[in-house]
C-alpha cells in the first residue's frame, strides 16, 4: 500500500470496521452466556419451588396421620367394632385425599411390615413420612384398583435407555406412618398417595411455578415427575390433549441425575421440543435414587428473544457505518492531497534533490505548517550538507595529522608504562624490606638499651629485676619469631611450630603489658570484660604476636585517644567449643570496601607507614591453629563507631590431652 490516501483511509475505518465488530462479538458472547445464566438461575428457583411443594406435601400427610392418630375420635374408634374402626378410617382417608389409611395392632407388626423404614420408626415411636415404591403386588395387596391406577404403558422414546419392558406397574407412594399410643392400645397407623397419574399434584407445581410469571417473555412452564426415568405423571403434552405418560428422560440425563445423584440445570429435549430444564434426584425411605421431580420451561421464545437483539445490534452497526463512512470520507478530503503532496516531495529528496519544496499547499492550519516547517527543514538540510561536505576535506585533513600524533604519544605512553611497572615492583621490594628492618631493629634497639642500663646499674643485683630480664628475654624471642613468621609466611612449609595448651586470658593480660606505653602515651582506656573459656591449643608466641598486632592497629586507628575493649568470652562454631577474643576500638572504622581486603598480603592503608603483611599472617597463623579471624564494624544508633576483630579458636579436645 504505497498511496497515503489509501492508508489513511484504512487507518480510520479500522476501528471501526474491524475494532468494533470484535468488540461487539465479544460483548454479544458475553451476554449469551450471561443471559443463559440466568435462564438457568430461574429454573434452578423453579426447581428448589417444586421441591419445596413436594416436601410440604411429605410433611403435610405426616401431620395429617398424625392428627388422626392423637385424637379423641381414633381413640374411641379404637374400642368400637371393627366395621366401624373401617369406616372411620375410610372416612379419614376421603377427607384427606389419601388413596390408602389403615391401623396395625403392635402385634400384627410382623417382619414383612416392618421391612418398611416408615413403619419401622413409627413403631418406634417417630413420626415418618418418605417416598417409596410400591410394587404391583405390594399394591394388589391394598387394592386391585390402586394397582390398575399405577400401570402405565412405555412408550418407546428416542435417546432413552432400551428396555423391555411393556409397562410401567410399580408406584410412587408417599408413604407415611405415625405411632399410636392411646387407651392402653399401642400400633401404627399407616397411610400413602399414590403419585403415579395424579395430575393434581403436578398440576399444582405447575401452578405454583409458572402461573403469574412476572418474567417480560412468558415462559411456557411443565413439569413432571419421574418413577426412575419413566414419566408417572406430568403435563408435557405428546399431542394437543394427550399427556406424555409412560414417556422417557434420555439416556444423558439419566446417568446424570440417576446414576451419579447430579440435579440436572440445562437445556434438554423434552419429548418433541428443546427446554430449560432442572432434574432433582429422588431418594426413598431407603436412601435409594428412585426418581426425578422436573420443571422447565420453552427455550424457543427466549432464543427467538436473543436472535431479535442480535439482530437489532447489528443493522444498528451497520446503519452507523453507513452513516458514518461517507461523513469521514468528506472531512479526511482536505487531508489526503497535500499529505500526498508532502510525500512526493520527501520522495524527491530521498533521491538526492535536495532542492525539492511543498510550496503553498493552500491550507493554514496545522497540515499547512507542517508543509511550511518541512520545507523550512529541507532549506536548513540543504545548508548543513554543504557545510558537512566542506567539513570533511578539512577533518579527513586533521584526522591524517592527529594520527601520527597519537601514534608517536602511544610510542611514548608504552615506554613510560614498561618504567612504571618496574618501578612499582622496585618500590614494593624496598617497602618490604624497610618494613622488615623496621620490625628488628626498634625491638632490638630497646630491649638493648634496656639491658645496659640494667648491667650498668645493678650490677650483681640483678636477680631483684629477675622480671624485667625474663621479660626482654621474651622480647627478643618475639623478634626472631617475628623474623621467622615472615620467612614462614612466604615459605611454611619449612618451618615447624610449638603449639601448647594455654588460657587466652593470661596471654592478652601479658600483652597488654608489652604494649602497655602504647596505650598511656595515647590516653586510651583499655576495658576488659573476660569470662571463662576453654584452653585452646597454639603457639604462645603466634597468639602473642597476633593479639600485640590487632592492639597496635586499633591504637593507630584512634589516633590520640580513645576506648579499647577486649572481650573473651566462650562460643560454639556449629558444634565444635571454642573460646572468642574480640579487639575493639571507638576509631573511624573500615571502610566498607576494604573488609574483603584487610587480610590480603601487602594490603595496607598506611602507605610508606608498613609492609601490608601484619593482618594477612596473622590470618595465616590464626588458620593453622585450626581457628578464624574476621574483621567488620561496629555500628551504634546506626552510625560505624570503630572496628572489631574477632579471633575464634577450637576448645582443646580430650584426645589432644
Amino acid at each position: 500500500m504505497k498511496s497515503v490516501r489509501l492508508r489513511l483511509l484504512l487507518l480510520a475505518l479500522l476501528p471501526l470496521s474491524v475494532v468494533m465488530p470484535l468488540l461487539l462479538v465479544v460483548a454479544m458472547a458475553r451476554w449469551n452466556a450471561d443471559y443463559d445464566n440466568v435462564l438457568i438461575v430461574n429454573v434452578e428457583s423453579d426447581l428448589k419451588i417444586a421441591d419445596q411443594y413436594l416436601r410440604q406435601l411429605k410433611a403435610g400427610t405426616g401431620d395429617d396421620l398424625a392428627a388422626i392418630a392423637g385424637s379423641a375420635q381414633f381413640a374411641d374408634m379404637l374400642r368400637a367394632p371393627l366395621h366401624n374402626q373401617l369406616r372411620f378410617l375410610d372416612q379419614r382417608r376421603q377427607a384427606l385425599q389419601l388413596d390408602f389409611l389403615y391401623y396395625l395392632p403392635m402385634r400384627n407388626i410382623d417382619g414383612d411390615a416392618r421391612r418398611w423404614p416408615v413403619v419401622d420408626r413409627a413403631a418406634k415411636g417417630q413420626l415418618a413420612s418418605e417416598i417409596d415404591i410400591f410394587s404391583a403386588a405390594d399394591l394388589d395387596v391394598i387394592s386391585a384398583d390402586l394397582r390398575d391406577r399405577a400401570r402405565i404403558p412405555l412408550i418407546e422414546t428416542e435417546a432413552a435407555v432400551p428396555t423391555t419392558r411393556p409397562a410401567e406397574d410399580r408406584g410412587m407412594v408417599i408413604h407415611s406412618a405415625a405411632p399410636v399410643s392411646i387407651n392402653g392400645g399401642e400400633g401404627v397407623l399407616v397411610a400413602g398417595r399414590l403419585l403415579n397419574r395424579n395430575l393434581d399434584f403436578i398440576d399444582t407445581i405447575n401452578a405454583l411455578v409458572y402461573l403469574g410469571d412476572s418474567h417480560s417473555i412468558s415462559r411456557k412452564g411443565t413439569a413432571t415427575l419421574f418413577l426412575e426415568d419413566t414419566r408417572i405423571s406430568t403435563n408435557v403434552r405428546l399431542f394437543e390433549d394427550v399427556r406424555a405418560l409412560g414417556t422417557r428422560v434420555s439416556r444423558a440425563v439419566r446417568n446424570a441425575v440417576l446414576g451419579d445423584g447430579q440435579t440436572w440445570l440445562d437445556r434438554a429435549f423434552v419429548v418433541n421440543d428443546w427446554y430449560i430444564s432442572g432434574y432433582l434426584p429422588l431418594t426413598d425411605s431407603f436412601g435409594k435414587r428412585v426418581g426425578m421431580l422436573y420443571v422447565g420451561f420453552l427455550e424457543a421464545p427466549f432464543a427467538a428473544a436473543k436472535l431479535s437483539a442480535y439482530w437489532t445490534v447489528v443493522l444498528s452497526f451497520l446503519s452507523v457505518l453507513l452513516l458514518s463512512a461517507p461523513l469521514f470520507l468528506w472531512l479526511a478530503k482536505g487531508i489526503f492531497a497535500p499529505l500526498e503532496q508532502m510525500s512526493q516531495t520527501m520522495g524527491r529528496v530521498e533521491r538526492g534533490d535536495l532542492a525539492a519544496r511543498n510550496g503553498n499547499v493552500g491550507r493554514r492550519d496545522e497540515i499547512g505548517q507542517v508543509a511550511a516547517h518541512l520545507d523550512s527543514l529541507l532549506d536548513q538540510v540543504q545548508e548543513r550538507d554543504q557545510k558537512l561536505r566542506d567539513w570533511a576535506e578539512e577533518l579527513n585533513e586533521r584526522v591524517d595529522q592527529r594520527t601520527a600524533e597519537l601514534r608517536a604519544a602511544n610510542d611514548k605512553l608504552e615506554a613510560t608504562f614498561k618504567q612504571l611497572v618496574m618501578s612499582e615492583k622496585l618500590a614494593s621490594i624496598g617497602e618490604i624490606t624497610a618494613g622488615v628492618a623496621h620490625e628488628i631493629n626498634n625491638p632490638v634497639a630497646v630491649i638493648q638499651g634496656n639491658v645496659d642500663v640494667m648491667r650498668m646499674t645493678l650490677g650483681d643485683a640483678t636477680a631483684e629485676v629477675e622480671t624485667e630480664l625474663s621479660l626482654i628475654d621474651n622480647q627478643i624471642l618475639r623478634i626472631t619469631a617475628i623474623v621467622g613468621k615472615l620467612l614462614q609466611f612466604a615459605r611454611p612449609s619449612e618451618f615447624g611450630t610449638f603449639e601448647e595448651s594455654l588460657d587466652l586470658a593470661p596471654v592478652v593480660s601479658d600483652c597488654l603489658v608489652l604494649v602497655d606505653h602504647v596505650v598511656t602515651k595515647q590516653a586510651i582506656t583499655v576495658d576488659k570484660q573476660f569470662s571463662e573459656t576453654p584452653q585452646v591449643r597454639i603457639d604462645p608466641g603466634e597468639l602473642q604476636q597476633v593479639v600485640i598486632n590487632l592492639i597496635l592497629n586499633a591504637a593507630q586507628a584512634m589516633t590520640g585517644s580513645g576506648r579499647l575493649m577486649l572481650t573473651l568470652r566462650a562460643q560454639q562454631q556449629g558444634d565444635i567449643p571454642g573460646a572468642c577474643l574480640e579487639v575493639a576500638d571507638t576509631g573511624s572504622g573500615i571502610a566498607e570496601e576494604d573488609l574483603r581486603s584487610v587480610f590480603n598480603p601487602f594490603y595496607t592503608t598506611k602507605l610508606g607507614e608498613g609492609t601490608g603483611l601484619g593482618l594477612s599472617i596473622s590470618q595465616t597463623l590464626i588458620q593453622r591453629a585450626g581457628g578464624m579471624i574476621s574483621a567488620d564494624n561496629r555500628v551504634q544508633d546506626g552510625q560505624i563507631s570503630g572496628a572489631v576483630f574477632s579471633i575464634w579458636l577450637p576448645a582443646v579436645s580430650p584426645q589432644d590431652g
